[in-house]
C-alpha cells in the first residue's frame, strides 16, 4: 500500500469511527439494523406461509399488493414524518409493527382465517412503508457534517446489504426448525429492538415536541394534498434532484428488468433452472456486500453525482449489453458480480444527495418521492420485460433494456459534474457555525445556508445599513470592523464573527439602527428568506437570536 493510500485508509477509519462515536447516530444505526433484519426474514417467512397456504397464486398475489401499497404508502406517510418527530413516528411504526405481527403470529398458531393474517402483514407494510425516509430525515438532523452524513449512509448501506442476506437465511434456519410463526416473533422482537434503540436517542425537546418548520409555511398550511406533492415539486424544481431521480429511475427500470432476465438466463444460458437462479442470486448477494465494503473503503474520494453515474453506467448499462452481446454462462456471472459491486454507488447518491439538497422540513417526502422514481420503474421493467423478450428474444430485450441506463448516464453525467462542484462544503460553513445561533442547525441545513451566503466587501466610511431603511439582509462580519449608532448615539462596536441586520427580519420591521465601516471590512450576506428558512428549523436557533436581540434592544 502507498503512502498516499494509507492516508486514505486512515481517514477512512477516522471517519466510520467519528460517526460511530456519536451515540445518536450509533443507536439509530442498530435501530436501522434491528428493523432491516426482521423485515427481511418476516418478508421471506410469509412467502413460505403464501404458498403453504394457497401455493403460487397465493404468494403472487400477496407481493403485487404489498408492493403496490409500499409505493403508495410511502409518500403518504413521509408527509406524517416531516410533520411530527421523525423520531416519535418512528417508535410509534415500530410499536404498531410490532403489535400487528405478533398478532399475525398467534392467528397462524391458532389456526386462524387466512385472510386475517394478510390484513395484518399488508398493514404492518403500510406502516412501516415511510420509516426508512423518517429514517433519512432524523439523520441529517444528528449528523455534524455533511461528510459524517456521507459515512452514516454508506454504513446504513452496509448494514441493509448483509441483512437482506442474514434475515432471509435466519428465517430459512428457523422455519426448517420450528416453523413459520417463530420467524413471525423474531420480527416482533426485532420491532421492540428498534424502539429501545430510538428510545435512547435523545433528542431536543423542541425535536421531541414537534417536527422541525417547513420553510414553505404556507404551503403547509394548504392542505394535506399539497403536502404529498411538495416533495414531488421540488424534484421538479431542482434540476440536480430532478436529474437524480431520473438516474434513480433508470436503476429501477433495470432492476424489475434483471428481476426476470436472471430467470431466463438461469434457464436458457445456465441450463440450471431454479438451482441455478438460486445460485445467481448468491452471487449477487455476495458481490452487493462486497461493493458495499469498497464504499467504506473510498469515503474520502466519493463523488456523489460521478459516482451515481458510475453505477448506472457500468453498473447496469454495460453488464446487461455485455451479455447481450456475448450471452454464456460466463459473461452472465460476471456481469452479476459487476452489478452487485456497482449497486452501493448509486444507492450512496440516491440516498444521500437528496438530503444534502433538500431544507431539512422536507427531506422525508423528498426521500420517498425518489423511491418512488426508483420503484415505479422496476414493476414497470418487471411487468414490460416478457412481452419484450417475446418480440425481441432474449439478446434484444437486453440491447433494449441496457441502453436506458447508458443514455440516462451519459446524458446526466455533465450535470452530475456540476452537482458534485455544489456538494463541496463552502468555507463559509465553518463561518457560520462560530455563530452559537446556528451552531445548532442540522449540517445539511448550514451547508445549504452557506451556499447562499454571498462575500461583500465594503470601503471604510461606508454605510452598510441605514435606521428606517427596510430589512432585507443579515450581515456576518469576516474581516474589519463596524460602528453601530442609533439616532447619532454609539450603541457598539463589532469585529470578526459577530453579526448585525438580525433584528428587523426576525421581527419584521425596518432597519432600527446605522451600521457603518470604520476599515475596509468583508461580509458574508444572507438574503431573509434564506435566513429564516434556516434558523425556523430548530428552536434553539430562534431562542439564540430572541436572546441578542432583547440584549441589543435593552442597550
Amino acid at each position: 500500500m502507498t503512502e498516499t493510500s494509507e492516508a486514505k485508509a486512515e481517514t477512512n477509519r477516522q471517519r466510520i469511527m467519528l460517526v460511530l462515536r456519536n451515540p445518536r447516530v450509533r443507536r439509530l444505526q442498530l435501530a436501522f439494523l434491528g428493523s432491516t433484519l426482521g423485515d427481511w426474514a418476516f418478508a421471506t417467512a410469509m412467502v413460505v406461509w403464501a404458498y403453504q397456504d394457497g401455493g403460487a397464486t397465493a404468494v403472487g398475489v400477496y407481493q403485487a399488493v404489498r408492493f403496490i401499497v409500499l409505493a403508495v404508502a410511502g409518500p403518504i406517510g413521509s408527509v406524517l414524518a416531516d410533520r411530527m418527530s421523525r423520531r416519535l413516528f418512528m417508535i410509534t411504526t415500530d410499536v404498531l409493527r410490532a403489535v400487528l405481527v405478533g398478532g399475525a403470529g398467534l392467528i397462524v398458531v391458532a389456526d386462524g382465517p387466512s385472510w386475517a393474517v394478510y390484513v395484518l402483514a399488508i398493514t404492518a407494510a403500510i406502516i412501516g412503508a415511510p420509516f426508512r425516509a423518517a429514517e433519512a430525515g432524523l439523520l441529517t438532523e444528528l449528523v455534524e457534517s455533511p461528510s459524517q452524513l456521507t459515512t452514516a449512509n454508506a454504513l446504513s448501506s452496509n448494514i441493509e446489504s448483509v441483512m437482506i442476506f442474514v434475515g432471509p437465511a435466519l428465517a430459512g434456519v428457523i422455519i426448517g426448525v420450528s416453523g413459520v410463526e417463530e420467524v413471525f416473533w423474531l420480527n416482533a422482537a426485532t420491532f421492540v429492538w428498534s424502539t429501545v434503540m430510538l428510545l435512547g436517542v435523545r433528542a431536543k425537546p423542541s425535536d421531541i415536541s414537534a417536527g422541525p418548520a417547513d420553510p414553505e409555511d404556507g404551503e403547509a398550511k394548504a392542505g394535506f394534498w399539497k403536502q404529498l406533492s411538495s416533495g414531488f415539486g421540488l424534484i421538479g424544481r431542482d434540476r440536480d434532484l430532478r436529474s437524480v431521480a431520473i438516474l434513480a429511475g433508470s436503476i429501477g427500470y433495470a432492476w424489475g428488468a434483471m428481476t426476470v432476465f436472471m430467470v431466463l438466463i438461469a434457464i436458457d444460458t445456465l441450463d440450471s433452472g431454479p438451482k441455478g437462479l438460486g445460485y445467481l442470486n448468491s452471487v449477487l448477494g455476495v458481490a452487493t456486500v462486497a461493493g458495499s465494503l469498497l464504499i467504506l473503503g473510498r469515503l474520502s474520494s466519493s463523488r456523489l453525482g460521478q459516482d451515481l453515474v458510475l453505477g448506472v453506467v457500468v453498473g447496469w448499462g454495460l453488464p446487461l449489453l455485455a451479455l447481450a452481446a456475448f450471452p454464456s454462462a460466463v459473461t452472465a456471472v460476471a456481469a452479476i458480480v459487476v452489478i452487485g459491486l456497482c449497486e452501493p454507488l448509486g444507492s450512496l447518491g440516491i440516498d444521500t444527495i437528496p438530503q444534502r439538497l433538500t431544507p431539512s422540513a422536507m427531506v422525508s417526502r423528498v426521500f420517498s418521492a425518489i423511491d418512488t422514481c426508483l420503484v415505479a420503474p422496476m414493476a414497470a421493467g418487471a411487468f414490460v420485460t416478457p412481452a419484450l423478450v417475446d418480440w425481441l428474444g432474449l439478446r434484444g430485450a437486453l440491447a433494449v433494456t441496457a441502453a436506458i441506463p447508458l443514455v440516462v448516464g451519459v446524458t446526466r453525467q455533465s450535470r452530475m459534474r456540476a452537482l458534485d462542484e455544489r456538494l463541496t462544503a463552502p468555507a463559509e460553513m465553518a463561518l457560520l457555525r462560530d455563530v452559537p445561533a446556528f451552531a445548532e442547525l442540522p449540517a445539511p441545513a448550514l451547508e445549504l445556508l452557506a451556499h447562499a451566503a454571498d462575500r461583500v466587501r465594503e470601503a471604510a466610511g461606508t454605510t452598510v445599513l441605514a435606521e428606517g431603511d427596510a430589512s432585507d439582509r443579515f450581515y456576518l462580519i469576516v474581516t474589519g470592523e463596524v460602528e453601530v449608532t442609533q439616532q447619532g448615539r454609539l450603541l457598539r462596536t463589532e469585529g470578526p464573527s459577530e453579526f448585525f441586520g438580525e433584528i428587523g427580519l426576525l421581527r419584521d420591521v425596518p432597519r432600527t439602527a446605522t451600521v457603518k465601516t470604520t476599515v475596509d471590512s468583508e461580509f458574508l450576506v444572507i438574503e431573509r428568506e434564506d435566513l429564516l428558512a434556516a434558523v425556523s428549523q430548530t428552536a434553539d436557533s430562534i431562542s439564540a437570536f430572541d436572546d441578542v436581540i432583547a440584549r441589543r434592544l435593552r442597550a
